[in-house]
């Protein structure tokens, strides 16, 4: 596999069977320094990776080279192999375990694709300078979303410890995890207790067959699930809800990041019509859209309605979450956008007032089982919905989902 750049290997003595598997593996080339010539090692090579093997490493000099890999673009993934209970920096993908080769090379191609994918989105920017698309400098973390599945004592100690940092959906069935999965963008999955090994296995394996979820981060609590190399991000934790939410961060802060990139790399090619952030349309375009639908309804006398979902205004979060819901579920026929108020608003095409009804509630249902941040504030938004009126204009249809909100699932 090429890449920009080597691979450094930093440790505190050579490593000769890293070296030789990642030659095997055709991961080439990489260069090995020590900790102490980490710093000059990664200034000179330019590195599209660092390997860090964490025995006998001094903390400052692991924190050093993650600041030097942070500042880096585009993305350079840090994999700290056999960590134990070491304090990572934020941006260090851990390996628990230095044993298993295969485990490392799986992981280590997952995080070189998401540079790459990196490298693209830059590219792509400076190429077509495209007014409306650019990639967000913020934590991915701001966007990403966690399945937590289980029924065990410690789903509690995991869902606020996951929940400071970003959304989580709760599933108490493996039933309940798979609706998930299939409607709502999940970067990360934490099994925790409940669940028969064998029951764990059967999760896991359906995961591994499905080349959307291979790359998700996915950590386990509870049992030893049967190894499965497909899965590149997947770890086995136990102990502290603290412990295991900080060794899956990283690992879910990466697939955050990646599924950004997708998004901004979607904006792109739509010419600027598509906000990086939500997948809707940007603003100015969803007015010309909408403008047009209306005037187009009226004249072939078709049908149109609109609702407004309307997030809590002090939680930009759970905006986003629920805007990028929206985007995932509405049909191909309709279109959408987000407001700087944190409202999204949806145009459902060839739709009468029932059935907008209808898929509102389908839409808000989705967003329900979202949790963000310590107050456990919901995503589910207050909605309005409005049909198209004889005489009605963009203006006066858009105006009258701006009156006085009702539950959708009222």
């Amino acid at each position: 596999m090429s890449q920009q750049g080597p691979l450094l290997i930093v440790s505190s003595s050579t490593r000769p069977s890293l070296t030789a598997a990642l030659a095997a593996a055709q991961i080439l080339p990489s260069v090995e320094a020590r900790w102490a010539d980490a710093l000059g090692a990664m200034s000179k090579v330019q590195p599209a990776a660092v390997l860090a093997v964490m025995e006998g490493v001094d903390a400052d000099d692991l924190h050093a080279v993650s600041r030097h890999v942070q500042a880096r673009k585009p993305y350079v993934p840090l994999i700290a192999i056999a960590p134990g209970d070491a304090a990572l920096p934020d941006h260090a993908i851990p390996l628990h375990g230095s044993d298993n080769t295969d485990r490392l090379l799986a992981r280590l191609r997952a995080a070189l694709r998401v540079r790459t994918l990196h490298m693209t989105v830059l590219r792509r920017l400076d190429e077509k300078k495209t007014d409306g698309a650019t990639l967000p400098d913020t934590d991915p973390l701001d966007d990403a979303t966690v399945l937590l599945l289980g029924r065990g004592g410690s789903l509690p100690g995991l869902s606020v410890a996951l929940g400071e940092r970003m959304a989580v959906v709760g599933a108490l069935s493996i039933e309940a995890a798979a609706k998930h999965l299939s409607s709502r963008d999940i970067d990360g999955v934490v099994l925790g207790e409940g669940f028969s090994p064998r029951v764990v296995d059967a999760f896991l394996a359906v995961l591994a067959e499905d080349t959307r979820f291979r790359n998700l981060a996915v950590v386990v609590t509870a049992n030893q699930p049967a190894p499965l190399q497909e899965l590149a991000n997947l770890e086995i934790i136990a102990g502290d809800p603290r412990r295991i939410a900080a060794s899956a961060l990283p690992l879910i802060r990466q697939h955050a990041f990646e599924a950004r990139l997708n998004r901004t790399l979607r904006a792109i090619e739509a010419g600027g019509m598509l906000d990086p952030q939500t997948g809707l349309l940007t603003r100015n375009a969803f007015a010309r859209d909408f403008a047009t639908a209306v005037s187009q309804a009226q004249k072939n006398g078709g049908s149109l309605a609109v609702a407004r979902f309307a997030f809590d205004p002090i939680n930009p979060r759970a905006q986003y979450d629920g805007a990028r819901i929206i985007s995932r579920l509405m049909r191909r026929m309709d279109f959408g956008t987000h407001e700087d108020n944190g409202s999204v608003v949806v145009v459902f095409a060839e739709t009468d007032l029932r059935s907008a009804h209808a898929i509102a509630r389908r839409l808000s249902s989705v967003m329900r089982h979202t949790s963000h941040g310590k107050r456990d504030a919901h995503t589910e938004p207050a909605v309005t919905v409005a049909a198209l009126q004889p005489g009605d204009s963009a203006r006066s249809l858009l105006a009258r989902v701006y009156g006085e909100p009702q539950r959708a699932a009222s």
